[in-house]
């Protein structure tokens, strides 16, 4: 696994999920590092797909209507669009099962025919090693999402603009910076490159725990008070919480990567439909947040499979906007 700071980040992700309430995924198999490569090493043993198109009497290949997606355990997003993407197969008549898996033995189990799509691939850092060694066993079907990345984030409505600023008004945020768990990438990145570059030595770094930064980021912005804390897009604190990035104009929080949807080898031969669909797909920072937000902050919801089904009833175009899109 990569050392960069957003692969490292995603252990943090896990955490975030897990402490605003129980897991609700009710139509996801949960599913063992062991039994997934299992499941990987048998189908690679094979040279043919698991699931082979079946052809008509004239010749013709009839699109597969059953499609398993993997999601990588613990990121929020993956989670997510995984749903959103359930939800919508499912309308289009599809028979769709989830399976949740460590990202490395997702990546394997893609490129062994063990699932046939997958939907959080970071480019071109977090993920690079995996999709190299997959190699042509996994097919790039485009990026749906660019803005995925580390950041510095602040109430709308407080003085900063850049990270910079934290060194001369720090009073103006209790002289404080809250952060994540101590282990985490971000955490690591904030102590030795954006502390160290913009001056901010005087400032109180507060290493403490995703949970624990939520709290802190819930009570400051609903009493009105100033706080700056270390966070990350994509995330539900966006449609959450009245916030905005702090500019790095040294560019010590790295560079923005793009999402990309991974399918198996075979995958726009066996479902020539949803590879165009998913070719056309994309969310803005808008509608990522929204679904992120009632998927893992709402009560409102039974499970993940609910809220994904509700945010397409308040998007009631994007179904078909998305199939224009493809079309066009």
């Amino acid at each position: 696994m990569s050392t960069t700071p957003p692969i490292e980040h995603g252990a943090t992700q896990t955490e975030s999920h897990a402490t605003k309430g129980p897991m609700r995924h009710s139509r996801i198999t949960i599913v063992t590092t062991a039994a997934v490569a299992a499941l990987a090493l048998a189908s690679c043993a094979s040279d043919s797909s698991p699931a082979a198109s079946s052809s008509t009497t004239d010749g013709a290949t009839e699109q597969e209507k059953s499609i398993s997606i993997g999601i990588p355990s613990g990121w929020d997003e993956g989670i997510a669009v995984s749903y959103l993407w359930a939800a919508m197969l499912e309308g289009e008549g599809y028979d769709v099962e989830l399976e949740n898996a460590d990202i490395g033995v997702l990546f394997t189990s893609l490129a062994g025919g063990g699932y046939d799509l997958m939907l959080d691939a970071w480019l071109p850092i977090t993920h690079e090693d995996y999709v190299a060694t997959a190699g042509d066993k996994i097919t790039d079907l485009g990026s749906w999402y660019d803005n995925a990345k580390l950041t510095i984030a602040v109430n709308e409505d407080s003085p900063a603009q850049s990270i910079a600023d934290l060194a001369e008004m720090s009073g103006e945020y209790g002289n404080r910076l809250v952060g994540i768990d101590a282990g985490a990438g971000l955490t690591r990145i904030t102590q030795d490159e954006v502390i160290p570059t913009y001056g901010l030595d005087g400032l109180n770094f507060v290493v403490s725990s995703t949970p624990a930064m939520l709290a802190e980021l819930s009570s400051a912005t609903a009493s009105g008070d100033n706080i700056a804390v270390t966070l990350w897009r994509p995330h539900w604190a966006y449609d959450e919480f009245p916030i905005r990035d702090l500019a790095d104009p040294e560019g010590t929080l790295g560079d923005a990567e793009s999402i990309h949807a991974f399918g198996s080898a075979d995958f726009t031969e066996r479902f020539p439909e949803v590879a165009d669909w998913i070719a056309a797909f994309t969310l803005t920072d808008e509608q990522l947040f929204s679904l992120e937000n009632m998927m893992f902050n709402s009560d409102d919801y039974s499970d993940d499979a609910a809220a994904a089904a509700a945010w397409l009833e308040e998007n009631p175009t994007f179904v078909d906007d998305l199939k224009a899109a493809a079309q066009g």
